[in-house]
């Protein structure tokens, strides 16, 4: 008798996509950018390597954190994925917008 796998989790579902960058482009980094009714931190808190992401998006999803994300490029390279963008908060602020010069190849909001 097989049993039947279960199914994902709404949290699973959200982060799926970004497992599925991260297993194309093991070289990209996560930037976690934090903000909320203050605003946004110009500079990301830390840079997490690929494997890493869904793990820690994970763990901040489950403890009620709100979050965006963006696999971003540069505007004029915008074939050429640089980086995925992930912005965590808590409030009912509205999430960042991406900063000048920046173009958003894939994305995702998750509010909680």
């Amino acid at each position: 008798m097989t049993q039947r796998k279960p199914e994902p989790t709404p949290i699973e579902v959200f982060l799926a996509p970004l497992g599925r960058i991260a297993r194309k482009a093991p070289e990209l980094e996560g930037l976690v950018f934090w903000g909320g009714a203050e605003g946004w931190d110009v500079a990301p808190s830390e840079a997490l390597e690929a494997e890493e992401i869904t793990f820690y998006a994970e763990g901040l999803l489950l403890d009620g954190f709100r979050m965006r994300w963006w696999l971003v490029a540069l505007a004029e390279s915008a074939d050429q994925p640089d980086h995925l963008r992930l912005a965590f908060w808590q409030d009912d602020s509205p999430p960042p917008k991406l900063p000048e010069g920046w173009v958003a190849l894939e994305s995702g909001d998750w509010a909680g």
